[in-house]
């Protein structure tokens, strides 16, 4: 595994040990569009979860539950319909994907919920996801347990130094960016909107990134709060 990320998986552990039992260790993992923080985060989320089923003795088999959990930002894109219905429809869809087309505030509700002191009989919460397929959120489609105590989040703005991003970053006990030359973002998002069939050719795709996604990354950069570690991007190697 790549030493970055058993570095941060080893202080990931060392802080969940270190929590108390009702509250949860909140992760928050932001990046430009093709930084590859949605790799970085199931990385971390799966690495720690092993390391619990493995190291702790009270973890039995026939009740082995995972303890991390990540929220992609995804599912709080406003609707096609919602973008529809904003002032300059034209301009909402073609940027969809900048700061203004996310639910800010439904969000930091999450993180707010994510917050509250926990234990066995607490309320299941539910996040939204995106369905690549339809291009649109799906509502309550992740499922956070009251057994899930080290959470991910990770999306273009979760570290944004604007509200309401900027309160719900307040709350994260941990501040991640992940760091990406935006060259190399560039042909990374060209290949991911082809193969989500946002566009038809890659001069498209190129169109699209320079035109919405790569702005967007000079916001978050501009924009981006504090933080308590910079993650150098190796997804193109996969990260081990």
């Amino acid at each position: 595994m790549d030493e970055q990320i058993t570095r941060l998986v080893d202080k990931v552990w060392e802080k969940f040990k270190e929590t108390p039992p009702d509250r949860r260790l909140i992760i928050a993992i932001a990046g430009i569009p093709g930084s590859g923080k949605t790799t970085l985060t199931q990385l971390v989320t799966s690495a720690i979860n092993a390391r619990h089923a493995t190291l702790d003795p009270s973890n039995l088999s026939h009740t082995r539950t995972p303890i991390a959990a990540f929220v992609p930002m995804d599912g709080y894109h406003l609707t096609r319909a919602q973008l529809s219905a904003m002032p300059d429809p034209i301009t909402a869809h073609a940027r969809r994907g900048a700061e203004f087309t996310f639910d800010g505030p439904a969000f930091l509700r999450l993180v707010q919920a994510l917050r509250e002191p926990i234990n066995s009989h607490s309320a299941v919460i539910r996040a939204p996801s995106f369905d690549h397929a339809v291009k649109d959120p799906v509502p309550d489609a992740i499922t956070i347990l009251p057994s899930h105590r080290v959470i991910l989040l990770e999306g273009n703005y979760t570290l944004l130094d604007r509200e309401p991003w900027k309160s719900a970053a307040s709350l994260a006990d941990e501040r991640w960016f992940v760091e990406v030359d935006f060259s190399i973002a560039r042909r990374r998002l060209i290949r991911r909107h082809l193969v989500a069939g946002i566009v038809a050719t890659e001069e498209e795709a190129d169109r699209r990134a320079v035109e919405n996604d790569l702005p967007n990354g000079e916001e978050i950069v501009r924009l981006r709060l504090p933080v308590d570690e910079v993650i150098v991007s190796r997804e193109d190697s996969k990260w081990v």
